[in-house]
């Protein structure tokens, strides 16, 4: 599935318009359906081939429990967006007057990131995670910013592009540390091998950084509402069961890692606490439509993130019921706002809508479905994600019942206020009917909602399978409505009532939360991102400036950092044993003294004053290098140097030549300042030392597993050559360096011809 996404997406980015739409739907139902064959019928499947066998990695796929829930959420969710967007695209291009040519670049990164988020979540190899982790962000950056021409699309995308990006290095780190650790980037393998310890709990932590900036939680949550810039297709499919998804997905993944660390879990419980009330406060005050539910997803997967950290079999099966009602819920209700903002001729903001049930009876009772799924209220599947929340909060104990209660009462009061904002009340706005494309895929997704409010067992099936792959042991539930007064069923009874007492007495609170929001803009984290993002271009523009002012210094630039992360590559890693220090015998002392004259001339360089001096002892450099060749038993390598050297020689002189006597006086005689020959100084050290650091690390130890240099002398006979040395040097590098010489006599013809006719001057 992962892979023929990508044929199939590149098939409708060259397709027709209208051909386009429906290539991605069929694809996407294609996908889903085998995904549904393969785990229901197959019983699932593993891919295992080898893919970099040096560095112990292989590509390895798993349809496994969790694998089964994020890809069924990402191609059937995905299915009903693409048949959405068959209709809500043409009319979306015609409001801005844009041609229809841009519907396939749609489909084609709306399948990639489908494609990649089936490999993501199939994947068992930590650098292949990685890797289709990164294409989830490419995708996802391309369709945020799908009105390219908006600035504010633009911004938007970059800014996910970098949260999620940036901290996706958190995840590379991670996985790198565990490698280190246990020489293995199987993830089975490493959940097996690990044991609790400060390492395994860094790593841990780095990579739920990953997954909780990727998940729009607190201190991260700030990207996902400048998001809804982009399409309510995009919305609806990447923040409510795809991108957002995840980063909970990762979380859940590698939640037999993070478990075994008390702080981390504790640290979930901060930050999912912490989304769920940031989250909820500032979905109550929002007036844009898609401004709401992207504030109601950051606290719908706080839920996730706050059960993770509450523990235990409950909190993990309840995570990912959590994920799955949610899903079906958000995506319906994200694509009723487009509905309605069609509906209504561009109109986004609550305040502006209200009494639509006469116009959109059909889209009033569908999305009604989900909004109820999203409340939580019986005969929807959302009653049992709320039911495995309490459930969880009981099992932990103490104040967390009372937490979730809380919380699960934001939900009623944000899900009523959308709802009701929209159909009920009075009617401040002309409204005319939509396609049937675009509410049929709400009506599908509300009817889910209510069949798993009546027969949960399939869902709780599929959420059992991946609570067992994220707790790694069996996590039996089992769902179902119970009349009588267990705790369960008392929270939920406190959670209507409260949430109707907070709907009507919305007068008393809005002005706190309406200060809380205007405090969070003031001093919360994004405005700390583009307090960063300015210094960073600051920052960037004046290295910029010192970099074009010299040759000197655009050299400057590329060494010294390069020399200073060797340099701290090599402080902290462990070194001990691996530099030996020979002693020098009566046959090295020659080579000793040609090294010390190659350094010597190395250093003469920097002295002279005149070019054609200059010239001169830099060749000197490179002859002296041929003895040193000479004297590792290489003549022929050791000729191939003379002849280059002499070459490049005759170059420099003939292009001095060419150059006006009176350029080369004054460069000549200009003084250097004393700034520029501390900071020459200091770049020739750092650059050095890189290059003696990377060569004592290569040639003191060599590595001991087999490498492609057998391969190399194995082929060097059907090279006509004696030893591997002669056919790359004497031959291929010879073929190159006749290459470099016939550009550079051609660009001295041209400079020739041109100083000749007096253009330069």
């Amino acid at each position: 599935m992962a892979v023929a996404a990508a044929p199939a997406a590149a098939l409708a980015g060259f397709l027709r318009p209208r051909l386009a739409a429906p290539v991605g739907a069929v694809f996407a139902a294609l996908a889903f359906a085998a995904t549904l064959w393969g785990w229901l019928l197959a019983g699932g499947g593993t891919v295992d081939l080898p893919w970099a066998p040096s560095w112990d990695l292989r590509f390895t796929l798993a349809l496994d429990g969790l694998a089964a829930l994020y890809s069924l959420l990402a191609t059937g969710i995905g299915f009903a967006v693409t048949v959405y967007a068959s209709r809500y695209l043409p009319l979306h291009l015609e409001h801005q007057g844009r041609s229809e040519a841009d519907i396939p670049r749609f489909h084609f990164f709306i399948l990639m990131f489908m494609g990649s988020m089936v490999g993501l979540v199939m994947a068992q190899d930590l650098i292949l995670i990685f890797v289709f982790w990164d294409l989830t962000a490419i995708a996802s950056y391309y369709l945020i910013g799908y009105d390219a021409h908006e600035r504010d699309s633009r911004r938007s995308a970059l800014m996910a592009l970098l949260v999620t990006g940036i901290t996706a290095v958190c995840l590379l780190i991670g996985a790198l540390m565990l490698y280190a650790a246990y020489g293995t980037f199987s993830l089975p393998a490493l959940i097996e091998a690990s044991e609790p310890g400060a390492l395994l709990a860094a790593a841990g932590a780095l990579i739920a950084v990953a997954g909780l900036a990727k998940s729009a939680q607190v201190p991260f949550q700030f990207w996902l509402p400048r998001a809804m810039a982009a399409p309510t297709p995009v919305s609806a499919y990447l923040h409510s069961a795809a991108m957002v998804a995840a980063g909970v997905f990762l979380l859940g993944r590698f939640y037999p890692l993070i478990q075994k660390t008390d702080w981390l879990l504790d640290a979930l419980l901060v930050v999912g606490l912490g989304s769920m009330a940031v989250g909820g406060i500032l979905a109550l005050t929002r007036n844009v439509l898609k401004q709401l539910l992207a504030y109601s997803t950051i606290s719908q997967y706080g839920y996730v993130v706050f059960m993770f950290g509450l523990g235990g079999e409950y909190g993990a099966v309840g995570a990912s019921f959590y994920v799955i009602a949610h899903a079906l819920a958000k995506a319906a209700l994200f694509l009723t706002a487009g509905a309605v903002t069609e509906a209504t001729h561009g109109e986004t903001r609550l305040s502006h809508l209200g009494g639509l049930r006469r116009e959109l009876p059909f889209l009033m009772v569908a999305s009604g479905f989900s909004a109820a799924g999203l409340a939580a209220l019986p005969l929807t599947i959302g009653f049992f994600k709320d039911e495995l929340f309490f459930e969880a909060a009981l099992e932990r104990g103490g104040v967390f019942p009372a937490l979730a209660v809380a919380g699960a009462v934001l939900t009623f009061a944000y899900t009523w206020r959308f709802w009701s904002g929209i159909f009920l009340g009075e009617r401040r706005s002309e409204a005319h009917g939509v396609p049937a494309a675009m509410t049929v895929p709400v009506a599908a997704l509300g009817a889910l909602v209510i069949a798993g409010g009546l027969y949960v067992a399939p869902f709780a099936r599929l959420a059992q399978a991946a609570g067992e792959v994220t707790f790694n042991a069996p996590t039996p539930i089992d769902p179902a409505y119970h009349l009588d007064a267990r705790a369960e069923n008392l929270m939920a009874l406190a959670t209507y009532a409260l949430g109707v007492l907070v709907i009507l007495s919305r007068s008393f609170w809005i002005g706190a939360a309406e200060a809380f929001a205007r405090l969070g803009e003031l001093a919360g984290p994004e405005r700390l991102y583009f307090a960063s993002l300015k210094g960073l271009n600051a920052f960037s523009d004046r290295i910029h400036d010192l970099e074009v002012r010299d040759l000197r210094t655009r050299v400057a630039t590329i060494l010294g950092p390069t020399g200073v992360l060797v340099g701290a590559g090599l402080l902290f890693t462990p070194t001990r044993g691996a530099y030996e220090v020979g002693a020098i015998g009566p046959l090295d002392w020659p080579l000793f003294l040609a090294l010390i004259l190659v350094a010597v001339a190395a250093i003469a360089t920097v002295f002279p004053r005149r070019h054609l001096t200059l010239a001169l002892v830099l060749s000197s450099v490179g002859y002296i290098l041929a003895v040193v060749f000479a004297f590792f038993g290489g003549p022929d390598v050791a000729m191939v140097q003379v002849l280059v050297e002499t070459i490049m020689a005759l170059l420099f002189i003939g292009i001095l030549v060419l150059l006006p006597r009176k350029v080369l006086e004054r460069e000549a005689s200009n003084p250097i300042p004393r700034r520029r020959k501390v900071r020459d100084a200091g770049v020739a050290l750092i650059a050095g030392f890189f290059a003696f650091a990377v060569s004592w690390s290569t040639l003191s130890q060599p590595a001991l597993e087999e490498s492609v240099a057998q391969e190399h002398i194995r082929l060097a006979p059907e090279a006509h050559a004696k030893d591997v040395v002669t056919a790359i040097l004497a031959d291929f590098r010879g073929l190159d360096t006749l290459g470099e010489i016939t550009v550079v006599g051609i660009a001295l013809l041209g400079i020739a011809t041109l100083l000749s006719r007096g253009r330069l001057w």
